[in-house]
């Protein structure tokens, strides 16, 4: 039983790297799509996201029968509680993606990024792209260290949202209101994005302490895809 368990709960681990790789791309694609006004990129992320939905509600429903069946010998359950935890912050990322996907699509073809917002915005999609990338071998590697370095590296982030909002109400804004809107909203996105990476990389800690076996790290990088 307890082999079983653990067989299981690799199978959930890999499908969640998998994931978090996913909404990584989907951010990096929706940023793309926004500053460079790529309507059909846009379209992509839109359609990606019904794909991350529903490997979430798979993942979902395997961690509770698993959870349901699990005998009280087999192993810590922490660390299926962790995956069902981490799905759900992917979710909501991969709902984020779309939202700025939308605002390209939506605004296509004007421009809807003033030139002095868009370095900051930028840097905050980068990093925000970049987070789920780091979470995603952090809990391939179970790596509690990297998980706590990326909580330190999310300040930037919200450094950088304190920054965008000083651009858009200083007394020097000329864009007019839509367009200070949307910024603002870009940016909230990319910051809620990033806090939820940080969020699915701190459930590493469960999974660096239920016992899975060494071997696991390596089954995982060798069956991404």
């Amino acid at each position: 039983m307890c082999a079983t368990f653990h067989a299981q709960l690799d199978e959930l681990i890999i499908d969640l790297v998998r994931m978090t790789r996913l909404a990584s791309q989907m951010m990096t694609n929706a940023a793309i799509a926004l500053h460079q006004a790529d309507a059909p990129l846009a379209a992509v992320v839109i359609a990606k996201c019904d794909q991350l939905n529903a490997m979430h509600d798979d993942t979902e429903q395997r961690c509770i029968v698993v959870l349901a069946r699990r005998e009280p010998v087999a192993g810590d359950p922490r660390a299926v509680v962790a995956v069902l935890r981490a799905v759900g912050h992917l979710k909501r990322m991969g709902n984020l993606a779309r939202h700025i996907a939308l605002i390209a699509r939506f605004k296509h073809p004007n421009p809807m990024i003033a030139d002095e917002v868009r370095p900051v915005l930028a840097r905050m999609s980068l990093l925000a792209s970049q987070f789920a990338e780091d979470a995603a071998g952090a809990i391939q590697r179970r790596d509690c260290v990297s998980a706590g370095q990326l909580a330190e590296a999310d300040h930037e982030v919200n450094a950088l949202r304190r920054h965008l909002f000083g651009i858009l109400f200083a007394a020097d804004w000329s864009h007019g209101v839509e367009h200070a809107v949307d910024a603002a909203l870009i940016g909230r996105y990319y910051e809620r994005f990033a806090d939820h990476a940080v969020a699915v990389a701190a459930e590493a800690r469960y999974l660096a302490s239920c016992g899975l076996p060494e071997s696991h790290g390596l089954e995982t990088g060798s069956r991404l895809r």
